[in-house]
């Protein structure tokens, strides 16, 4: 049985820390899947770290559905959570309920997410409502990145501080099981996760949330265009996979590469009849 709404909440109401990941792949779901992580987040962020766009913004529809499918299959266990793209629930409800039901029955994930607070209350109600649990976003969203100005800590002033937790309050009263906190002060991101029911998943928001996530690609060391803030490297892949390409590259020039322990051999009694002909 997957990780279910249930737990999540009922992990929070214990006092136990709720660890998030992302995953964009079968191999990567598997890992975290055995190790234990009870959500796995195919996050919207693949435009950046799979698939070499600037933003989150390009991700299309079929893009998520794709990725999210190979993770789902690569799960037993954790809650897979698909992340509505950019305009594929803004214009209405309808639009929104259409495209969360793609993840439910396409691509086989148990929850979306979704960017945004009181602005797309409505949405994530008419989503729970059809039977489809909502996970929201609010702070740093990265696809309002162009509105906001930039990668910036959210809610640092008394205004957007009470937005935040205007944002947060609708999210729970429209039935998100939980809400990512991102790039928001630690002090304020704490007050949000003490004033609501449902479980708070920092990203960039410090330790006073009800749970972490983070890009798998950021804590492996693989993405390597720039390391946020909010990161901690718990490998670095990047340079091992380099280093093996490298050798690989010069075993295959200078003919080391591959030796017979690489190889398949046959009778050569064949070869001997090859040559009659």
């Amino acid at each position: 049985m997957r990780t279910n709404i249930i737990q999540i909440k009922a992990m929070k109401q214990k006092g136990e820390k709720i660890a998030t990941l992302t995953a964009y792949d079968y191999m990567t779901a598997k890992i975290i899947d055995e190790a234990g992580v009870p959500l796995i987040l195919v996050g919207d962020s693949l435009g950046m770290v799979i698939l070499g766009y600037d933003s989150t913004i390009p991700v299309t529809m079929d893009e998520m559905i794709h990725h999210t499918k190979a993770v789902v299959r690569g799960s037993k266990n954790a809650m897979v959570i698909g992340d509505l793209p950019f305009m594929s629930y803004h214009l209405n409800a309808e639009q929104a309920l259409t495209n969360a039901s793609r993840f439910i029955q396409e691509a086989g994930a148990q929850a979306v997410k979704l960017e945004g607070g009181v602005n797309v209350s409505d949405k994530v109600k008419k989503i729970v409502d059809c039977g489809i649990p909502v996970m929201g976003h609010i702070g740093l969203t990265p696809q309002s990145i162009n509105q906001l100005g930039g990668h910036k800590i959210q809610g640092k002033d008394i205004e957007t501080a009470k937005k935040l937790l205007a944002d947060a309050k609708a999210l729970e009263e429209a039935g998100a099981f939980a809400v990512v906190l991102e790039t928001v002060p630690a002090e304020l991101a704490a007050f949000i996760s003490k004033n609501i029911s449902i479980p708070t998943i920092g990203i960039g928001a410090g330790t006073g949330c009800d749970g972490q996530v983070q890009v798998v690609s950021d804590i492996l060391g693989l993405f390597t265009d720039f390391v946020p803030k909010h990161t901690k490297q718990y490998a670095r892949i990047a340079e091992s996979m380099s280093k093996a390409v490298n050798e690989y590259y010069e075993e295959v020039k200078s003919g080391l590469f591959p030796t017979e322990a690489q190889s398949f051999p046959m009778d050569e009694s064949i070869i001997d009849e090859l040559k009659k002909n």
